[in-house]
């Protein structure tokens, strides 16, 4: 689906209720796969969790998951230890070229049977699970979350539980402490001290529990960025968050107020209010919330001011290179955009070219960081039902707060 907007502004006022988080989601998922006394309410409708939870039930010996990535990771650890089965674990080809090594490697140390079907390092996998024995391993931390969330959510199943040394900086803690502190929702005991994690064994079902998914704060930043393009008293409420959240997008609360946007918490919703008009130049660190990059880089473009940021090194292995893709769509509307490994930086503003083309490199965030310029500039986004991986509803949402567009 190739859509084109047209110049939108939107109602004063408006309500909206976003899925589950996609992140929560599956790490329950998975953890209700190994216990399944657990019971989840409000798990995310994004084809990444409807992927993951048929695979999970599938008994098929090749499991294809397309281009969820966090279902690889997930999937390469949960099918390490499934005994007597033997799977090979696919995905799009994109997925065939996001690195797992580390990953693998770290599953093979704990006496894992896995190999690669391809390439060196990349899915396809197959994977022969047994009994792993071992419970020391070592994990470089500087690379994605959610290849140390892997090993964690497995660990209460290993013999002895898990020791896992992270070496280096680590990448993300936030949703390392996402991990943790569900592992510790169903009674698994863990602790995180210097750069070194201890998982307890925990080998039977813990008592019948219902958890409850807090709604996708990655989902709710485009519509932080919305109202922050928006005029002054726009406001909008989100439903169901929660002011003490496990989703490290939820900083999304502080960075916003320096784009004019105000967060007000009900009991269970949050209501994002332009409040102010009054923004400067831009520069953060998102190591600890890589995936809200592309919707603050938008916003940037669409309020006019300059950015720098950093702490972006994971965006290369993302569903695509975030970093390349962002500088290149960018570009198309006349601004110029500089990038490292690790950074982005716009220096300047220039005036809008009207009509682009945008390309989302088959990665939902493209499209979705993208559509709030349309209060600002007619363009066109391709591929557009990308979106439906982490937030199927979408564009339905942005029509009924009065965005405009129609298919190309």
């Amino acid at each position: 689906m190739n859509i084109s907007l047209k110049k939108s502004s939107i109602a004063k006022e408006s309500s909206i209720k976003i899925t589950g988080s996609k992140s929560e989601s599956n790490r329950l998922l998975l953890l209700q796969a190994l216990y399944p006394s657990i019971k989840i309410l409000n798990v995310s409708n994004s084809d990444d969790s409807i992927l993951m939870q048929k695979a999970l039930k599938s008994t098929s010996s090749t499991i294809d998951i397309h281009h969820a990535g966090t279902a690889m990771r997930f999937l390469t650890a949960y099918f390490s230890l499934q005994q007597d089965r033997e799977v090979v674990l696919t995905g799009s080809a994109r997925m065939h070229e996001r690195p797992i090594k580390i990953l693998v490697d770290a599953l093979k140390d704990l006496g894992a049977d896995i190999s690669y079907l391809k390439n060196e390092g990349f899915p396809p996998l197959s994977i022969q699970g047994k009994t792993l024995s071992k419970y020391k391993v070592t994990l470089a931390a500087n690379v994605s979350s959610q290849y140390i969330s892997a090993l964690l959510l497995v660990a209460p199943k290993l013999e002895k539980g898990l020791a896992l040394n992270l070496e280096g900086k680590i990448t993300s803690v936030p949703y390392i402490q996402m991990t943790l502190n569900l592992l510790e929702q169903i009674g698994v005991e863990t602790s995180f001290r210097d750069n070194v994690i201890i998982i307890k064994p925990k080998t039977h079902n813990p008592e019948p529990k219902t958890l409850v998914v807090e709604s996708d704060w990655s989902s709710a930043s485009y519509f932080y960025s919305i109202v922050a393009l928006s005029t002054l008293g726009t406001k909008i409420t989100l439903s169901s968050y929660k002011k003490n959240s496990l989703q490290g997008d939820a900083v999304l609360s502080t960075i916003y107020k320096q784009f004019g946007v105000e967060t007000t918490y009900q009991e269970t919703s949050i209501t994002l209010t332009k409040t102010s008009n009054q923004v400067g130049d831009f520069k953060y660190n998102l190591s600890n919330a890589p995936d809200i990059a592309q919707t603050i880089t938008v916003t940037c473009l669409g309020l006019g001011i300059a950015c720098h940021l950093t702490g972006l090194h994971t965006l290369k292995i993302k569903e695509t290179d975030r970093l390349v893709a962002l500088k290149n769509e960018i570009e198309k509307f006349g601004t110029e955009v500089s990038i490292t490994n690790n950074s982005l930086t716009i220096s300047k503003i220039n005036p809008f070219t009207n009509n682009v083309y945008v390309k989302t490199y088959h990665d939902h965030r493209m499209a979705m960081a993208f559509a709030p310029l349309a209060l600002k500039v007619d363009f066109n986004i391709l591929e557009a039902d990308v979106v439906s991986k982490s937030y199927p509803d979408f564009w339905n949402d942005l029509q009924n707060i009065g965005f405009k567009f129609s298919n190309l």
